[in-house]
């Protein structure tokens, strides 16, 4: 590489003209003994100079300006008749009565004339291996001419089956058929049935749609090509419509087969929604998709099997049926699924004996498949950290705050007054779970920091629950509000710690009044009726008018509720005023009570 660097900058010095020297500013330098070396080249003579000489010349609008010729400088002399120069050179030096001062060379009468013709020659060799280069070879085709090939990965066999995807029950069956219908297309041809050209999995991220698709392809033993929605989409216009062209042609080549496109949200958007205009490279790559599932041509034997966690920014052409035939929703696991899913993410970790699954997928709850797959993970860490020879019931409940709230700062110093503070503030939370709330219960307080918290207190309800009441919602609130007002009962004031606990009490009573109709004042009427994610393309401009009078309403109700749950929890700690400091004292002293410590404390 380094020579190839030099070789460039010679033939590129080559390609440089050199100063020129007129001839009769050649004859005086050399009648005044200023020269130090005359070489004779094949078309001009190149000079230097033994010292600086000043010359006499007229530019291009006959004016007169003096030039200084430096010495060491190459210049160039223009001889008519390299012969006859030669010729004069020799009979000048002869004729001297000293030997000259300048060294003399000659090099007509030893290159060739095609010499001359070399640095173009290798300035084109080197053109033309630095375009190779630049090019590159991929499997003998160059870069540029598979720049609109499908970057889709095919997948001729894929290990994962049915049995590895665990909790899915329902979405596995209706999977199953899909599978069928790959394996055995003429018993639904000969019915008359039409084979679904597109299936549409939505859900939450890490619910494992990426992984049930991976598992129809291990099932229908099939070819699989798997790529994502960004993959089609270049700066380039035409570039993604192209790869869209060359995944189906691929796919019809091996019919039947699926074709998976993960996170389609990057090129399945709302069209028109870019607010400078709809024409752009992504809106014509959804074009293609929407031609090629349902278009004149037919793509017999082609399933789609596309992903998703925001299905609300789909644009409506895409998800109709004839497209995607099929939505599957792969939801949250309840708590039988989370069993099983632990029960496959632990068949190659060593358990203790008394390791109760069934107790984990209780205390997991909201936790998706790739949140259990990273718990026992972190649980197999934690052992070997501790040099265990089994993951013991410890080990996994130290991960699952571990994965919740972040791995604990023991080494953060705290003041003797902030701890007292954060003390009182965890010990007021878990009061009013332990008192108040009719479905959580205690699981651990800390005023460990860990994460972004400077303690917490994790509690959990016994069974998973998929509505809540207005009573619910209420004691979430006051749970919220129960570490401001124990500050301000026992330290008569507040702190910044519970700022994010009024975010979620806010929140909560804003969602009460504004989305689920639970207050008095507005009845059955809500005002938030959207997605709850604004897509700005969409929803801009489209945001529904409300007075200023129903907005003084909600506002009123929602604050209306707050304070409510704040008189209560207040009251609450005030009548157990006994119980928070002797829970708080032995919180500052161990730093950390577990559930079944804290109830002791509480029945005490």
């Amino acid at each position: 590489m380094i020579l190839a660097v030099i070789l460039i900058v010679l033939i590129v010095r080559s390609f440089i003209p050199l100063p020129a020297m007129h001839y009769g500013e050649f004859l005086d330098a050399l009648k005044n003994d200023k020269l130090a070396t005359v070489t004779l080249g094949v078309k001009d003579c190149e000079v230097t100079l033994n010292e600086d000489i000043e010359v006499t010349r007229i530019d291009s609008k006959n004016a007169v300006k003096t030039v200084t010729l430096k010495k060491g400088t190459r210049y160039a002399v223009d001889v008519v008749s390299p012969s006859e120069f030669q010729a004069f050179m020799t009979e000048t030096i002869s004729n001297a009565e000293k030997a000259p001062s300048f060294k003399y060379n000659e090099t007509v009468s030893h290159v060739p004339g095609w010499v001359e013709y070399v640095p173009y020659a290798l300035f084109a060799v080197i053109m033309v291996v630095f375009m190779l280069m630049i090019l590159g070879q991929n499997n003998g085709n160059s870069k540029i001419m598979t720049f609109s090939r499908s970057r889709a990965r095919l997948y001729t066999d894929s290990k994962v089956k049915f049995e590895d995807v665990a909790g899915a029950k329902e979405e596995k069956e209706e999977m199953a058929e899909i599978v069928d219908f790959l394996k055995y297309p003429k018993k639904y041809f000969n019915m008359g049935a039409r084979i679904p050209k597109g299936v549409l999995l939505v859900g939450p991220p890490g619910t494992g749609k990426t992984y049930l698709a991976k598992a129809v392809a291990g099932e229908a033993h099939v070819p699989f090509f798997s790529i994502s929605g960004s993959d089609f989409v270049e700066m380039y216009v035409g570039v993604g419509a192209a790869r869209v062209r060359d995944l189906f042609e691929q796919a019809k080549k091996n019919s039947p087969c699926i074709i998976f496109i993960d996170e389609i949200d990057a090129v399945g958007r709302h069209r028109g929604a870019g607010l400078g205009g709809g024409h752009d490279e992504r809106e014509q790559t959804l074009n293609q998709i929407l031609v090629e599932m349902d278009g004149f041509e037919q793509n017999t034997g082609i399933v789609i099997i596309a992903a998703t966690n925001r299905p609300d920014i789909l644009d409506p052409a895409l998800t109709r049926p004839g497209r995607f035939d099929r939505k599957i929703t792969v939801n949250y696991p309840d708590i039988l699924a989370r069993e099983q899913i632990l029960e496959v993410h632990s068949r190659r970790k060593t358990l203790a004996e008394g390791v109760d699954l069934k107790e984990v997928a209780k205390n997991t709850a909201g936790f998706t498949p790739a949140d259990l797959e990273n718990l026992m993970n972190e649980a197999a860490l934690i052992a070997a950290r501790r040099d265990s020879a089994e993951i013991g019931n410890e080990h996994i409940k130290e991960a699952v705050f571990r994965v919740i709230v972040g791995p604990e700062k023991r080494s953060h110093v705290m003041t003797d007054a902030e701890k007292k503070l954060t003390a009182y503030h965890e010990t007021g939370h878990a009061i009013v779970v332990k008192l108040y709330s009719s479905t959580d219960k205690v699981n651990r307080v800390s005023i460990i920091p860990a994460g972004m918290a400077g303690g917490y207190t994790a509690h959990r309800p016994d069974e998973d629950l998929s509505y809540y009441t207005r009573k619910q919602l209420f004691e979430q609130i006051a749970v919220a509000l129960g570490g401001r007002a124990a500050e301000e009962i026992v330290l008569g004031d507040v702190s910044t710690g519970a700022s994010s606990d009024l975010k979620t009490a806010n929140n909560i009573a804003m969602s009460m009044v504004a989305t689920y109709g639970m207050s008095e004042a507005l009845g059955n009427m809500i005002m938030n009726t959207g997605s709850g994610e604004v897509f700005l393309g969409r929803d801009y401009g489209h945001t529904r008018a409300v007075s200023e009078e129903l907005s003084s309403l909600v506002d009123r109700e929602v604050k209306k509720i707050i304070d409510s749950a704040y008189e209560t929890v207040v009251k609450l700690l005030r009548d157990n005023r006994g119980k928070l400091e002797l829970v708080a004292e032995t919180l500052i002293e161990k730093e950390r009570l577990e559930g079944e410590e804290f109830d002791a404390l509480m029945e005490a």
